[in-house]
């Protein structure tokens, strides 16, 4: 918003009278409906930019030069990068009123199933399922939530910080929820190896594509390449495919009622993480200037990651056999994560069925 006297050279509180500058709201900014929302005045231009109202310019910089915040740490660019808003506009108190129902939610899920015997009445093949392969996957769900929790730092204004940083705690939370619940229901099982979810992680050759699918995502130097390969990639080929196609799917029939509340969870954090992801790279890939470059690099990012989730699931197939009571397969599964592959590609603006096939 343009100030009403001469332009002013100062960034000192006062130096410049701006129109509305006496109102009581925020009024600074574009808000993406008719008024502004609560999300919008907590999030919008608090990150500082010398594009936006800094006039002196960056105050403090890295040691080589490099400002504060600096565009050129994605591949990706926007004409605007302050347009984006995150759909589920969750900002910190609202993030941690969610955080705090979900795990008050999962307390009690776990308390009155373990009041009630259920731990005991699992079907021993589906016991070792959990204790080797959920157990494992925990530290999928680990790695994500600090491949994102790096990748928020660099993220150049606060609206993508906030999503990305949003996305990085519930995996972390999920990651926990998914610790205390086997430990919980150890203490009802003899015999439940805790330690055997680590083991089956750094050595089964079930889980070691999807190892290595987690540390090329934690490896990449571009924050928004770690964002689309967690959200974009991993998650429907991978995350949805043992969370929805496999636990969810199968828990009931091994007389386990309590395993798909307590990952019916993530599957409603992924819903929330995806809507942001999609918003963002939608909004790149639309981008007059530099939308056609843009969608370029995420068939690029597709695939390199997608190759190895696509490797990384087909070796976790295996663990489709493991129940006693089969009443979901692979393949069906697989399908459903790849169409789901396909939708949230089409809907950000590019194919993925060269690399995914279909």
């Amino acid at each position: 918003m343009s100030a009403t006297q001469e332009p002013v050279k100062s960034g000192a509180a006062g130096a410049a009278v701006f129109a509305g500058s006496d109102s009581r709201r925020y009024n600074y900014y574009d808000p993406k409906g008719r008024k502004a929302t609560h999300y919008e005045d907590m999030t919008v231009d608090v990150q500082p930019d010398p594009k936006r109202y800094l006039l002196q310019d960056w105050i403090i910089s890295f040691a080589d030069g490099t400002p504060t915040y600096y565009e050129g740490w994605t591949q990706l660019k926007s004409s605007d990068w302050h347009k984006y808003r995150a759909v589920d506009q969750e900002w910190e108190r609202t993030h941690y009123q969610r955080q705090s129902t979900i795990v008050g939610m999962l307390k009690n899920v776990i308390e009155n199933g373990r009041r009630s015997g259920a731990p005991a009445r699992f079907d021993k093949a589906w016991v070792k399922v959990l204790q080797d392969h959920l157990g494992a996957y925990k530290h999928a769900e680990f790695g994500l939530g600090t491949s994102t929790m790096q990748a928020q730092r660099y993220g150049y204004t606060q609206m993508i910080n906030n999503a990305i940083l949003t996305n990085s705690s519930y995996k972390l939370r999920f990651a926990q929820d998914l610790t205390l619940y086997l430990g919980e229901i150890a203490l009802d099982i003899e015999g439940f190896d805790l330690d055997s979810g680590k083991t089956h992680w750094l050595e089964d050759p079930i889980w070691q594509g999807t190892r290595k699918s987690i540390e090329t995502i934690m490896g990449a130097t571009d924050y928004l390449e770690q964002y689309f390969a967690t959200n974009v990639i991993f998650e429907p080929l991978i995350g949805e495919l043992f969370r929805s196609g496999f636990v969810m799917q199968m828990a009931a029939a091994q007389n386990d009622f309590i395993s798909p509340a307590i990952v019916s969870a993530a599957e409603g954090d992924y819903e929330r993480n995806l809507a942001n992801t999609v918003e963002l790279f939608s909004m790149l890939v639309q981008d007059q200037q530099h939308g056609e470059k843009n969608r370029q690099i995420l068939v690029n990012w597709a695939q390199t990651h997608g190759a190895l989730a696509v490797e990384a699931a087909n070796q976790l197939q295996p663990i489709w056999s493991q129940p006693r009571v089969k009443v979901a397969q692979f393949a069906d599964a697989f399908d459903q994560a790849k169409n789901r592959l396909r939708a949230i590609a089409a809907e950000i603006g590019f194919d993925v069925r060269p690399i995914i096939g279909g």
